[in-house]
Formats: structure tokens, sequence, C-alpha cells
């Protein structure tokens, strides 16, 4: 178990999914000190093991305090959390005081979301850390291919296709990520997530998309044109890699320097073992 520590330097608030963990254990692995705040409901209970607490999304006086007593200077959001009802959101005096901006942001898209949400906590006093910037905790994707294969000429059409289709939804406030194959769009990330979106590929007739033998198709991922990068940056690991290969695709592209990768040696392994190209491409 991690060594518990009187004052967290880094207060990180935890949504869902395995990015709040990664940042966690490269922090205690890199002797930086850090205070979880696990969002109910969402959080991984893995995350009890580190120094931390408990807040609903719309305890953010409670959140605040928190952070503050642990002695954090700076806030990392990560992991998943499905947009709250914010008309039945559990609230505290904060929470209630910030609630028309966050209403008013939301019908401008996630993304406003987000920045009104990181505006109460910068207005508090921390500085904003991306979990990219988190001590080294979790790299990106750089140029090029991160393991043995790289996309043939073939597949090149449909990674420049399907990384196009991804910064456009991008600029709609849709989502990051898309699935071309052979020039046809065959999905685009919404609400649901990268790994239903590669769920929902793989139901898909083969005659539309590739399958272990014959493999066909890019997922693309892409930050969206006008997002923070400290607030939600797009992130692939070894499940993406392994949901990619189960809906027949020839490989994973993102945008290099834009996209998280999670346990890159382990999704290197993956791609690797199962014939799957991971590439970065430059913007």
């Amino acid at each position: 178990m991690p060594p518990r520590v009187p004052q967290g330097l880094l207060g990180l608030v935890a949504g869902g999914g395995a990015l709040p963990l990664s940042i966690a254990r490269a922090c205690w692995e890199r002797g930086r000190a850090v205070y979880v705040v696990r969002l109910i409901g969402h959080a991984d209970p893995a995350l009890k093991v580190y120094e931390g607490d408990e807040a609903h999304v719309g305890e953010f006086g409670r959140t605040i305090a928190l952070l503050k007593a642990a002695g954090c200077k700076s806030v990392c959001f990560a992991g998943v959390v499905s947009r709250p009802d914010l008309a039945r959101l559990q609230v505290d005096e904060v929470g209630r005081l910030a609630l028309p901006a966050l209403m008013e942001a939301a019908r401008a898209g996630d993304d406003a979301l987000l920045r009104a949400t990181a505006k109460v906590f910068v207005d508090a006093g921390f500085r904003l850390e991306g979990a990219h910037e988190v001590t080294g905790a979790v790299p990106t994707l750089g140029a090029g291919p991160l393991g043995r294969l790289s996309p043939s000429a073939g597949h090149q059409a449909d990674v420049e296709r399907a990384l196009a289709v991804a910064r456009t939804i991008g600029e709609l406030e849709i989502g990051q990520g898309a699935v071309v194959v052979s020039g046809l769009v065959l999905a685009v990330e919404a609400q649901e997530g990268t790994d239903a979106m590669l769920a929902r590929v793989a139901s898909l007739p083969q005659a539309l998309r590739g399958s272990s033998d014959a493999r066909r198709g890019v997922l693309a991922k892409a930050p969206k044109p006008i997002q923070d990068l400290r607030l939600d940056m797009p992130v692939i690991g070894p499940r993406t890699v392994e949901a990619a290969a189960a809906a027949g695709l020839a490989g994973i592209a993102g945008e290099a320097g834009g996209v998280i990768v999670l346990d890159p040696e382990e999704t290197t392994a993956a791609a690797d073992r199962l014939g799957l190209f991971v590439t970065g491409v430059p913007r």
C-alpha cells in the first residue's frame, strides 16, 4: 500500500477509468505526494489506497475545502464523469453559487462546461495541471509508430480521413474519435465513449469492417480544436487496442502530442501481439 502522507502537493479530482489510477501511481512512484478526491459514483474504489476522501460531483465547496486542508496548491481533473443533470445535481453552497454559470456553459457543450468547472477551482486559488503535465505521469503519443508496425500506404488515406472527421466533430463539440474503413465513416464518438463506439463497430457486418484475418480501417483520436488540454485530453491504452482489434481494425492513429497513452509498454505489447499499428501524426 502506498504510504499515507500528511499533505498532498497535487490534488487529484478523480472520475472513472484508468487515467486517475495511472496518475496517482506515477506520482507515488516518483515521490510526489498526491491527495485524491474520489467523485462518488464515478471513481475506481482502488483509489482508496491513496490519501484522500470522497465528494459528490456538485460538492464544489467540500472538494475545495478537502484539497486546501491537505495542502494542495495545484489540482488535476482526470477520469470519466458522465454529464450530470444540473437541475437535479446534489450541490453544496459553493456548488449552488456556481450552478447558473455551469448551466449556461452546458448549453455551449462539454468543453465549455469543463472550463466553467475548472474556473471555480482557479478562482479558489488552485493552479490547473493537465494529466500529461503531472511529473511526466502519463506520456502523450509521439510522432510515428508506437510499436513495430506502421500504417501501410493503403492505410494512409483512412488515417487522414479519420483524423479529419475526429477534428470536425471536435469543432462541433460532439466527441474526440472516429472510425473509417476504406474511406467509409463507420462511427463517430459521442457521449458513449471510445470503448462503446468500437463495440458498436464490432457488431457491424464484416463486409463493412475488417477481421482478424484481414484487418481494415483506422480509429483516430484528436483533441477538440478549442479544448483546454489540461482538462480533457483524448486517451488510448491497452483496452483501446484490444477493442480496436475486436472490431477488425488495422490500427489506431492520434494527433502527436495531443493524445495520452496509458501504460505505453502494455499498449505497445498489445498492438504488436494483435497485429495493429499505433501511430502519432503531426498536426
